[in-house]
């Protein structure tokens, strides 16, 4: 039975790039691959043509040779040896192993070649608790962050006196090294480097070769008006500074508003419980509430007010983040029963009362709907 074309074997063109074909093989890998194949007996015959294909066409002198020659190139009298000996099942686990970090490598620890060479930095998180005004008005804020810095000795490259890494002469700068195991390659960390790939001659005594140094520093952080708990601030950079000169990660910046004495928050409106005496919630007046901004402003109770009476401060609420607007301020209604009575109040109280039976609808109401329901329970 003749070969098929290994182009066609991959459903690549001739002009096919060598990403290209590798794209189509990693596909065809994944498809064909005996394990994910149970129920189809042509998978591994398949299977062992696509690698076949593979062998050939990922070599620049051997595609040059099969897309000259074809078939031919590699039998007998063209390739000087046995079929089969160059491509085919014969070196299965090179070809597969080509494709095997494309498929895990991120999984793995990285691809092959890439090394550790710079590797960024990781992210930093800092909880910052603010007052509700300060998140009202939005402020400025210094903060203490610990973090890795770059090593100033060695210029962050881990080297005594700046000087720039080798080459690991185990992995030859991959930070992996290959054992044949059977039918698979196995790629371990490389014991010489620990997958960075270099090796430092000089370590610097500063930072102990590793770049950076851990320290504390001083960061001034614009805190928007109008945050609240769990709103997060990126600075984009101030995180750990990356190893052997890569990149810093970022600082993420948590804020908590405090609780405040006064108000309580719900979005961008305020609530305020305001306690009034008996007196003004029957007869009605004017009191004076604070606002978060620091200032005051009257507000007209109307007489015969009841404990949880909402009244509406338009506007002096909270800043929505987004700006442009404000929340509104709620002042909730207390109506305070006096303590501590005198003789001549308590006498004044009970002459108040004999006067107002017909002055508490609510109450009359309420002991009419009781009266009636203890009837209708005898009935």
């Amino acid at each position: 039975m003749s070969k098929r074309d290994f182009y066609e074997v991959l459903g690549v063109s001739k002009g096919a790039s060598a990403d290209e074909i590798k794209k189509a093989y990693r596909q065809k890998a994944k498809q064909l691959h005996p394990d994910r194949n149970s129920d189809n007996p042509n998978a591994e015959s398949e299977f062992k043509e696509a690698n076949e294909a593979y062998e050939i066409l990922k070599d620049a002198e051997k595609k040059a040779a099969y897309d000259r020659f074809g078939h031919a190139a590699f039998e007998g009298g063209m390739g000087g040896g046995r079929p089969g000996a160059q491509y085919g099942g014969g070196d299965f686990a090179s070809a597969f192993s080509d494709v095997f970090d494309d498929l895990f490598g991120d999984i793995m620890g990285g691809r092959r070649g890439g090394g550790q060479r710079a590797m960024r930095g990781s992210d930093l998180r800092y909880n910052l608790r603010v007052t509700l005004e300060e998140a009202h008005q939005g402020i400025q804020k210094t903060v203490q962050v610990p973090t890795a810095l770059a090593c100033e000795t060695c210029s962050g490259t881990g080297a005594e006196g700046g000087a720039e890494p080798q080459q690991c002469p185990t992995c030859a700068g991959m930070g992996k090294v290959r054992a044949s195991q059977g039918f698979f390659t196995v790629e371990r960390t490389c014991p010489t480097c620990s997958g960075a790939g270099q090796t430092i001659q000089n370590p610097c005594k500063s930072c102990g070769g590793a770049g950076r140094v851990e320290k504390e520093r001083s960061l001034s952080v614009n805190i928007p008006a109008g945050v609240e708990t769990g709103t997060r601030i990126r600075l984009a950079g101030e995180g750990e500074a990356g190893l052997r000169g890569g990149p810093s990660g970022d600082l993420y910046i948590f804020i908590e508003v405090s609780e405040h004495p006064l108000f309580q928050r719900d979005g961008v409106n305020l609530y305020c419980h305001v306690p009034v005496s008996m007196a003004t919630a029957a007869l009605g007046g004017d009191i004076e509430v604070p606002t978060i901004d620091g200032g005051r402003s009257r507000v007209k109770v109307p007489s015969g007010s009841q404990s949880g009476r909402h009244m509406r401060l338009r506007s002096k609420g909270m800043p929505s983040l987004r700006g442009g607007t404000h929340g509104d301020m709620m002042i909730e209604l207390a109506v305070e029963t006096p303590v501590n009575l005198t003789g001549r109040q308590k006498e004044l109280l009970r002459e108040f009362e004999k006067l107002s039976e017909e002055n508490n609808p609510e109450s009359s109401g309420f002991f009419k709907k009781v009266k009636s329901f203890w009837e209708s329970m005898k009935s």
